[in-house]
């Protein structure tokens, strides 16, 4: 049998205190006994002694099926996984002079990121002499800032690095 982990629970031959309270496999407890004693009847129902509490006085122990109780975190730690939401980041590009009808085009996928659960980066470039017009592209991230109030806020304030300005929107 391999040693316990460090966050584990400890077993059998790794039980240092001379008496321990135990807990049997339907939950009764049996009181205080003398920790070999105790080892004798967790193999004798064909179980292992494993400690739950070793800072009580004296330790809890239990009589568990090592095996069946690892699958079972294991199976519990999958489950917790598998349920568990990662939030993306979708990205969604523009210029600065971008008409109406492609602006509600973006501005429809960035509803439907949000509505999703994920982050959305909205990226404004600039080429050539748009970069002496940046009030319109402050003034374009504002408006989308303005048309996602209700359902995102903004997690980056508008910023600009190089030829592009950058804003992080996020799920309220």
């Amino acid at each position: 049998m391999a040693p316990p982990t460090k966050s584990g629970p400890r077993y059998d031959q790794f039980i240092q205190v001379p008496k321990v309270r135990v807990i049997d496999d339907e939950g009764e407890n049996l009181g205080v006994m003398f920790t070999r004693e105790a080892v004798e009847q967790a193999q004798e129902k064909g179980l292992n002694l494993v400690e739950v509490s070793p800072n009580a006085d004296p330790p809890v122990c239990k009589f568990l099926d090592v095996g069946k109780y690892r699958f079972e975190a294991q199976k519990k730690a999958n489950l917790a996984r598998k349920t568990q939401k990662t939030q993306d980041i979708k990205e969604v590009k523009m210029r600065p002079n971008i008409d109406t009808h492609d602006y509600d085009v973006k501005m429809r996928n960035v509803n439907k990121f949000i509505d999703n659960g994920d982050k959305v980066k909205v990226t404004l470039r600039f080429r050539g002499r748009e970069m002496a017009h940046q009030h319109l592209g402050m003034d374009l991230l504002k408006r989308v800032q303005e048309d996602v109030a209700e359902t995102a806020k903004v997690e980056a304030f508008p910023r600009l690095e190089g030829r592009q300005m950058l804003m992080v929107l996020a799920p309220k």
